[in-house]
């Protein structure tokens, strides 16, 4: 993300068109949907504008109006207008552009609170998540997920909401929207290196938490280095964000849905591929009832931003996740990991603060002095000095093999039931099998979620099942929420091939 240029001459401009965040980040996206069948498969949702009142739910009347000009100014003036702010292109079209992303949002969010659609994702340019309460920046020009946030709460009555941003900058703009608001919980991972990595902010590493009565509802994970893999991306969603999701309980989740954290971005240069997406998304939709609504925002290499999209997409519409691949066992940092989570909030944050430490290699007393602010810093860079590391810049291509092809088979359900019982409706009945009483023991229920989260996951992405066997036996404690939560988070396994067991008790006898 670089600035534009200082000089007002229109060639000039032209000349520094950035040459990342282009059009055919959104044609590209569309196409692999066409190509991959997944548009038909979706409802289309008609865009909207956001009024002034949507984007005065977060932005500030000044700001608001001064962009509104923006349509009739000269390119000199929009060069003007444009080096108030940081790291941003400003275009005649870009406030109605940018008030149709944020509508896009908003329409999203509509017809999944009102059960019209499950879940869904937003294709949306400008991006958002960087844009503050009176600034422009990053690319960024109204923040379409703060917004929808917002939003939800105020025409949908939602009480808690979590967004998710696994986009590879920190989204600050969310930040210092919902820093002091315990109704919203916001997580975010991001390439940080010792705060050397746009936006170079102090206020993006592990230990700023919110403040007020938000403390403690803002979770940070600063990558101190580049080429994370996908165990490092399952790793900190089993070990921090589900375990203080689940406490939490959401009634809406929210993706910043940036897909320059996977491999070959040349912005992230982080070694995910595209199919990780589509077991974080799987991982999210057991939250909320299912109830997620991803926006996009960064992603820069147009194949894997391709392929991401399309990988997110299939997993929303109910396709069974794929096979995980490269994962190398649990990750070095999560192995030195010796904190007990006793899933409170104070406990839960204090257990993330020593996590992301080990991933950050950061030790607390090597942090900066000075105050914490939620006053943008404004990055100045040299150009020629930009343009000299680009071209220093390793610029051999990065190959990775296309994601696994997911088929979603014809019949998603089958049941095994007693004679004289119903199958359920979605459901297909198999032949009918009285198998003989299995032996099981009580489970307890405390710490079930705990034990999946910490230790069932990660064991099981490792040892990578071609199957996954759940058995209930009728003395068994769990509640019917947590079973259910079980059954859909280990779904994410063995391409959703599950098969559970479950021995009732019926008029007193063993079914």
């Amino acid at each position: 993300k670089t600035h534009p240029s200082k000089t007002h001459s229109d060639d000039s401009m032209n000349k520094r068109a950035c040459k990342i965040e282009v059009p055919e980040r959104l044609t590209v996206s569309h196409e692999a949907l066409v190509k991959n069948g997944l548009v038909d498969r979706c409802v289309s949702v008609p865009v909207r504008e956001a009024t002034d009142a949507d984007i005065l739910l977060v932005h500030s009347e000044e700001y608001l109006e001064a962009v509104k000009k923006t349509p009739f100014m000269t390119l000199e003036d929009l060069m003007e207008f444009t080096q108030q702010y940081g790291d941003v292109y400003f275009h005649p079209n870009i406030y109605h552009c940018a008030k149709l992303a944020a509508g896009a949002a908003l329409q999203l969010v509509d017809n999944v609170m009102t059960g019209k659609v499950r879940n869904g994702m937003a294709l949306v340019r400008p991006p958002g998540h960087h844009s503050m309460r009176s600034a422009a920046n990053g690319f960024c020009v109204f923040n379409n997920v703060s917004i929808a946030a917002q939003y939800a709460k105020q025409k949908h009555g939602v009480e808690r909401v979590l967004i998710v941003d696994w986009d590879v900058h920190h989204g600050q703009g969310v930040q210092y929207c919902f820093e002091d608001d315990p109704s919203v919980l916001y997580f975010s991972w991001h390439r940080y290196e010792h705060q050397k990595f746009w936006p170079q902010l102090r206020e993006s590493d592990y230990d700023c938490v919110g403040k007020a009565k938000g403390a403690g509802f803002n979770i940070n994970v600063p990558w101190n280095k580049v080429g994370m893999q996908n165990t490092d991306y399952l790793s900190v969603f089993f070990h921090v964000l589900l375990p203080v999701a689940y406490e939490f309980c959401p009634d809406l989740v929210l993706v910043c849905a940036g897909f320059d954290a996977a491999i070959g971005d040349p912005e992230g240069e982080m070694c995910a591929t595209p199919d990780i997406f589509a077991h974080l998304t799987h991982l999210l939709m057991n939250l909320a009832d299912g109830k997620v609504c991803a926006v996009l925002e960064g992603g820069y290499n147009l194949t894997s931003l391709a392929q991401s999209v399309c990988q997110t997409f299939q997993t929303l519409l109910g396709d069974p996740t794929p096979l995980p691949v490269n994962l190398d066992g649990p990750s070095a940092l999560v192995l030195t990991l010796k904190v007990d989570c006793k899933f409170l909030r104070i406990s839960a944050v204090l257990y993330c603060f020593h996590f992301i430490k080990y991933l950050s290699h950061f030790s607390p007393a090597d942090l900066p002095t000075f105050e914490l602010s939620t006053k943008r810093i404004k990055v100045v860079e040299e150009e020629e000095r930009t343009e000299k590391v680009e071209e220093e810049k390793n610029t051999e291509e990065i190959v990775w093999p296309d994601p696994p092809k997911r088929v979603s088979p014809c019949v998603r359900t089958a049941v095994v039931l007693p004679d004289g019982v119903d199958c359920p409706d979605g459901c297909k009945r198999f032949t009918d099998l009285h198998p003989d009483p299995l032996l099981g023991k009580k489970l307890d229920t405390s710490g079930i979620m705990q034990a999946v989260l910490g230790l069932v996951l990660p064991l099981g992405y490792q040892y990578n099942p071609d199957l996954v066997l759940l058995v209930r036996m009728p003395d068994c404690r769990i509640s019917e929420s947590v079973w259910q939560q079980l059954i859909g988070i280990l779904q994410g396994l063995a391409q959703e091939h599950t098969l559970v067991l479950m021995q009732v008790k019926q008029f007193g006898q063993l079914q």
